[in-house]
C-alpha cells in the first residue's frame, strides 16, 4: 500500500455548460501571462517601453504554439497519420502535444518580426523575456499532469505520480513525475538567468542564450526518463539529441558573443529615448507659457511665447502711448 503520492487528476476538462475548460489549456494561457508580466518588467527596467513586450508577444505566441505542433506532429507522425490513426487529431492541440524545440524556434521568428516593426534589436528583447519563458514553460508543464501524460519509469518514491487512466496505452501505476521534474527545473533555470544577467550585465542575447543551454541540461536527465514512446537515435531519445545539439549552440554563441559585442546594449528601444527627449523639450516650452501674469502681462525680462521681449509698462499707461493720452480716454 502506498502512503504518499501525487494525485492524478479524475479529468482534465469541465464544462461550463457547452463550453469545455482544459486545464491544459489554461496552463499554457497563465504561463503566456506569466512571460509578459516578467518581460515587461524586465524590459522597462532596461530602458523600453511599458507595452511593447505585449505588443511583440501577439506576434510571438501563435508563431510559438503552431511550431510546437508541427514540430511535435512531425516527430511522432505515427500518431496522427499511420494506419488506423485520424489525421485531423493533428489539429487537436488541446489534447495536448507541443515540442518546445519548435515553438522557441517559431515563437523567436514571430517575436522578430514584431520586434522589426518597431525598430527594436531581437538579443535585447530575447535577453528581457528570457526568464518569463522559463516560467511559462514551468506552469504549462502542469498542463502534462492534467492530462495524464508524459510520466517516468516506474517507482515508489513518496512522490509518486499515480497514473489511472488506461487510454492510449497507459498502464496504471506509480510513475516518476517527469512534468513536475522539469516544472522545477524550469524555476530554477529562471531564477539563474535573473541573477545571472544582474551579476554579470548580460546583453546582445547572451541571457537568452543563458537560459537555453541551462534548460537543455536539464531537458536531457528528464528526457531519459520519460517512457513514453519516442524515435530513437544510437540508443538516446531524439530529444536529447536536440537537447545536446542546442546546448552546444547556446554555449557557442554566449562565447562568441561575448568577445565581439561585450557588455549590455545601452539603448534598447530607440522610440522610447525619442519620447522622453519630446517630453522634455514640451515641458521647457511649457514653463515658459506659463511664466505669464494672471492680468496677461508679461513678467519682466521674460519673453512670451509669440512675443518680442518688452520692458513692462507702468501701471495705468498703455504701450506707445503718451500719459495726457491716457487720461483724455
Amino acid at each position: 500500500m502506498e502512503l504518499a503520492y501525487i494525485p492524478s487528476p479524475s479529468r482534465g476538462v469541465l464544462y461550463l455548460g457547452p463550453i469545455p475548460l482544459r486545464g491544459y489549456a489554461f496552463c499554457i494561457i497563465i504561463g503566456v501571462f506569466i512571460a509578459v508580466w516578467l518581460g515587461n518588467r524586465r524590459w522597462v527596467a532596461r530602458g523600453g517601453q511599458s507595452g511593447t513586450v505585449a505588443d511583440i508577444a501577439v506576434w510571438a505566441v501563435p508563431f510559438g504554439l503552431v511550431g510546437g505542433r508541427l514540430y511535435h506532429v512531425i516527430t511522432d507522425y505515427e500518431l496522427y497519420f499511420s494506419p488506423g490513426r485520424d489525421w485531423v487529431d493533428a489539429f487537436k492541440v488541446w489534447q495536448g502535444g507541443l515540442g518546445i524545440w519548435g515553438a522557441i524556434a517559431l515563437g523567436a521568428l514571430g517575436a522578430w518580426i514584431g520586434a522589426r516593426r518597431r525598430g527594436i534589436p531581437m538579443p535585447a528583447y530575447a535577453d528581457a523575456v528570457a526568464p518569463g519563458i522559463a516560467l511559462a514553460q514551468a506552469m504549462g508543464r502542469w498542463g502534462n499532469w492534467f492530462n495524464q501524460e508524459l510520466y517516468g519509469r516506474e517507482t515508489h518514491v513518496p512522490w509518486a505520480l499515480h497514473i489511472t487512466s488506461s487510454e492510449g496505452g497507459r498502464v496504471p501505476g506509480y510513475y516518476h513525475p517527469t512534468f513536475l521534474y522539469e516544472s522545477l527545473w524550469c524555476i530554477g533555470v529562471a531564477f539563474l538567468v535573473i541573477w545571472a544577467d544582474r551579476r554579470f550585465k548580460l546583453g546582445h542575447g547572451r541571457a537568452f542564450a543563458l537560459y537555453v543551454a541551462a534548460y537543455c541540461v536539464g531537458r536531457g536527465w528528464i528526457e531519459y526518463m520519460r517512457v513514453d514512446d519516442a524515435h530513437h537515435i544510437l540508443g538516446l531519445r531524439l530529444n536529447d539529441w536536440t537537447a545536446l545539439i542546442v546546448f552546444l549552440l547556446a554555449v557557442t554563441y554566449m562565447i562568441v558573443s561575448a568577445k565581439r559585442r561585450p557588455g549590455r546594449e545601452e539603448i534598447v528601444e530607440p522610440l522610447a529615448v525619442t519620447a522622453s527627449a519630446d517630453g522634455r523639450d514640451t515641458d521647457k516650452e511649457t514653463d515658459a507659457a506659463s511664466e505669464k501674469s494672471d492680468s496677461g502681462k508679461a513678467v519682466p525680462g521674460k519673453a512670451v511665447p509669440g512675443k518680442s521681449a518688452e520692458p513692462a509698462d507702468e501701471p495705468g499707461t498703455a504701450a506707445g502711448a503718451p500719459e495726457s493720452a491716457t487720461k483724455q480716454s
